[in-house]
């Protein structure tokens, strides 16, 4: 009888269980970041969040085929907007969580500008991949803002990801890179957190990150409570310390 009532409890107590974990789609850019948001919101709430880092490009192509994520944090407007448009984003869920910026940046220490680029002093210029990754796209786009596009094409390396371009940099597989601020401004960078050039936000175009609930986490509270903490105080400073406004 015990043994019986024990198992009974079990399954009363499952889905609770189930509703504590949320599964978060997170753009490569905001990997850091999160995994710094991720312990404080498990600690005053008990949950736990499940992280999955990917270009934006990559997780809207995994949600679009069914994957079971519960909330995303785009790199951009627009692939919400889509998965929104699709039925797999909640109707009026989305805002926007941070505002990302791109820098040139070395695993080098020293100083760097415009002119590190159009010099050509270098072997490999590393970037996300344009059509995946929305800082890929604002790489290129401030690229060929700047006139530079078709002169330092050749010399392009392309990650999957902005993950992968801030790597292919600080492996040294390309001399230079233009990657996301917060991944130079991250204490887990080893590498040099002192010099990079901010590149003019008026070359490309504003990187407004949305954040969403997804279809698959409709009924998860925990979910839309974690939404919640992305919106506060805490969280928000944490953002500012790595670079987003």
């Amino acid at each position: 009888m015990k043994a019986f009532l024990f198992i009974l409890i079990s399954l009363l107590l499952l889905p609770s269980a189930q509703a504590e974990q949320v599964r978060l789609a997170v753009a490569a850019n905001f990997l850091a970041t999160v995994k710094v948001l991720a312990p404080l919101f498990e600690e005053q709430t008990g949950s736990e969040l499940i992280i999955s880092g990917a270009s934006t490009g990559k997780l809207y192509a995994q949600i679009i085929n069914g994957a079971p994520y519960d909330v995303l944090l785009s790199a951009d407007q627009k692939h919400s907007q889509q998965l929104e448009q699709a039925g797999k984003v909640v109707e009026g869920s989305r805002f926007i969580y941070a505002a990302g910026k791109i820098v040139l940046w070395s695993s080098e220490a020293k100083p760097l500008d415009k002119d590190s680029i159009a010099g050509g002093d270098f072997s490999r210029l590393a970037i996300a991949n344009p059509r995946t990754a929305p800082y890929g796209q604002a790489a290129q786009q401030a690229l060929q803002n700047m006139g530079l596009w078709q002169a330092v094409k050749a010399k392009l390396v392309q990650g999957e990801s902005i993950g992968q371009a801030f790597q292919f940099v600080a492996t040294g597989n390309a001399q230079l890179g233009l990657v996301a601020l917060s991944q130079v401004l991250n204490p887990a960078n080893l590498y040099n957190r002192q010099h990079y050039w901010l590149v003019p936000e008026d070359l490309y175009e504003p990187l407004a990150q949305e954040a969403a609930l997804l279809a698959h986490g409709r009924d998860n509270a925990t979910a839309k409570q974690f939404l919640q903490f992305l919106r506060s105080d805490e969280a928000v400073n944490i953002m500012r310390a790595y670079g987003y406004h």
